[in-house]
């Protein structure tokens, strides 16, 4: 019985989510109708196609490409689409994390200056309050400490970064499914 429940209320929930995935358990079907009610009928978000926090800012979703969670639905993430970003699967991403993939221009601060996506390998774990800058990349199982400010790559993965500039803190083991 609660199996065909799951499904009939997911079902209602696709109507506001093309991005629904009815296999994603970890997320409690009472809080998705509150980020639907608020996301889509008062209108925080209203253009982000899977579950967003309203206090998240999600800007040009359609250059963000997911992986197996859903970005912003944490509290006070800012995601800024614009140049792209690209998330793998099974990324955690804690509050106030800010992903930005734009930049000024420094001759003319009206324009911004195009780059390449912002690439977020999978198992990974943005920490609190940290800050990912445009063109970055990061590997597979990188960990980013809390209030972290990322403005370079770390490719290799399997790593702790933390720090302002980020550097490695500590390699870490293979990650364990």
């Amino acid at each position: 019985m609660k199996t065909i429940l799951k499904k009939i209320l997911y079902w209602k929930l696709s109507f506001f989510y093309k991005e629904l995935n009815i296999n994603d358990n970890h997320y409690p079907i009472k809080t998705l109708f509150i980020y639907a009610f608020k996301q889509k009928i008062l209108g925080y978000n209203r253009k982000t196609p899977w579950p967003v926090h309203y206090s998240s800012k999600i800007i040009c979703p359609q250059k963000i490409q997911r992986g197996t969670k859903y970005p912003g639905f944490g509290h006070n993430i800012y995601l800024d689409g614009r140049n792209g970003i690209i998330i793998g699967s099974n990324v955690w991403i804690g509050p106030r994390v800010s992903i930005i993939s734009q930049n000024h221009d420094l001759n003319n601060y009206n324009n911004y200056t195009p780059s390449e996506p912002i690439k977020i390998g999978k198992n990974s774990w943005l920490g609190s309050s940290c800050i990912i800058l445009p063109e970055v990349e990061l590997g597979n199982h990188t960990v980013v400490g809390a209030g972290a400010i990322v403005t370079k790559s770390f490719t290799d993965g399997n790593v702790l970064i933390a720090g302002n500039p980020a550097r490695i803190i500590k390699t870490l083991d293979e990650y364990s499914e």
